[in-house]
């Protein structure tokens, strides 16, 4: 059987896998294993197992996504999102529309030190919804805004799925870190401009919430100055050329860590949770990375990188339309799948295609999160959809969708922008 035989019934039988629900690393490690031993041998699969699984623990490089795992873990126990939201919401919630503006103002403050769309969304389903849901806005608004204001994670420093990125196309992480600043608050900002669009649109859609006094609302500016100087800490120290990745995610792991436990805010207990959080959290993502890697040893022998890459520039479509059909493709794959493994499974593959046509691979590094943004709210799976219904048990998928398609529309013409100006990711690692 030749070698692209072998890779269609690999790629056929991974995604079969994947829909007997299999964990997609254990999936893609069979997949890669068992054709790379058809086609070379035996022996030499099982050898890449153990050297692979061993290189990829061990690898320096890879600690990055720990520590900054861990960090995130650190500031979610200790009580920060309360203190972001309720610093946004004394300036911002006495206007229409004023408490969905200031859940994504938190969330973006959140996400810029967590590194995760899952747990800004976990979090804020539990502290900003009971507040939207009090003041009488309406369930669908309410969960739409928390899943869009969730998808900053994978945006704003430091970024689990620019981290992986960097890691399979052997790019600056720092850069790709640095590169995500900008188009991270221009996405911020865009969904603050939907709901305004909605409040224009439909002027008696949101309710307005008691206006905060000014002594209240400098309380709670007094209360954000942790987060503002673990965030300063990290990224000013990753710009100015003082860290490198992974001992950026190590100071930040160790600043957070410290200012919960001085401000009395890690007990014991939240210590323990935050480690075993991490913990789980890290072996998920090494495993799906290791299975990854033996996938990427099946590619190579079948050579599927370089096909693709001389199917598409075939075409005639030109580079920004063989862009277009790649970005379509991303699109639906983040309805199926879960937005690292779809990263992991496609970007050996696209990577030497964007390389042929001449795309700068940093920017194109966020255009593919950007992308992964939209599939993580995108229907019919939207992962931090399924996040949201998990914690808020009396509202159902449907509804939590209907509030997130204008959300869905702003990312979309976001996307036009960055691919039009890619000025706006690459301004910032250009001045490093």
């Amino acid at each position: 059987m030749g070698t692209d035989a072998v890779a269609i019934i690999g790629f056929i039988t991974l995604f079969a896998l994947m829909l007997l629900r299999v964990p997609v690393g254990m999936a893609m490690g069979l997949v890669g294993v068992s054709g790379f031993a058809y086609l070379v041998n035996g022996d030499a699969a099982f050898k890449i197992v153990g050297h692979t699984s061993m290189r990829t623990v061990t690898d320096y490089t890879f600690g990055v996504i720990p520590m900054f795992l861990l960090m995130g873990a650190f500031v979610t126990n200790s009580g920060m999102s309360r203190e972001l939201f309720r610093a946004a919401n004394g300036f911002l919630g006495h206007r229409r529309g004023g408490l969905g503006v200031a859940t994504i103002a938190a969330c973006g403050g959140f996400a810029a030190i967590s590194g995760s769309s899952v747990a800004t969304a976990a979090t804020f389903s539990t502290v900003a919804y009971p507040e939207m849901r009090r003041y009488g806005y309406p369930q669908s608004f309410a969960a739409g805004v928390i899943a869009a204001g969730g998808t900053l994670g994978a945006m704003l420093p430091p970024s689990t799925v620019l981290a992986v990125y960097g890691i399979i196309t052997e790019q600056d992480i720092g850069k790709l870190f640095i590169a995500g600043i900008v188009p991270g608050i221009l996405a911020a900002s865009m969904y603050m401009m939907t709901v305004a669009v909605i409040v224009w649109a439909r002027p008696k859609y949101l309710p307005a919430g008691p206006r905060t006094r000014w002594r209240e609302r400098l309380k709670g500016l007094r209360d954000i100055w942790a987060t503002l100087l673990l965030f300063c800490f990290v990224i000013g120290g990753l710009y100015g050329g003082l860290f490198t990745p992974t001992e950026a995610g190590g100071m930040g792991a160790g600043g957070a860590f410290l200012i919960g436990v001085l401000r009395g805010r890690l007990t014991r207990l939240d210590i323990r949770r935050s480690l075993l959080q991490a913990t789980r959290t890290a072996a998920a993502v090494f495993t799906v990375l290791i299975g990854a890697l033996l996938f990427g040893y099946f590619l190579t022998i079948t050579q599927t990188p370089q096909k693709v890459t001389a199917f598409l520039t075939g075409l005639g479509l030109g580079r920004y339309g063989v862009l277009a059909l790649i970005m379509v493709m991303y699109v639906v794959l983040g309805c199926l799948m879960d937005a690292l493994a779809m990263v992991i499974l496609t970007v050996p593959i696209i990577f030497p295609v964007i390389k042929e046509l001449g795309f700068d691979p940093i920017w194109f590094g966020v255009i593919i999160v950007m992308t992964v943004e939209l599939g993580l709210i995108h229907p019919p799976v939207g992962m931090v959809v399924f996040v949201i219904k998990s914690v808020i048990q009396d509202i159902n998928f449907s509804t939590i969708f209907a509030g997130v398609l204008p959300f869905i529309a702003t990312d979309l013409i976001r996307l036009v922008i960055l691919i039009a100006f890619p000025a706006i990711a690459l301004w910032l690692p250009s001045r490093m």
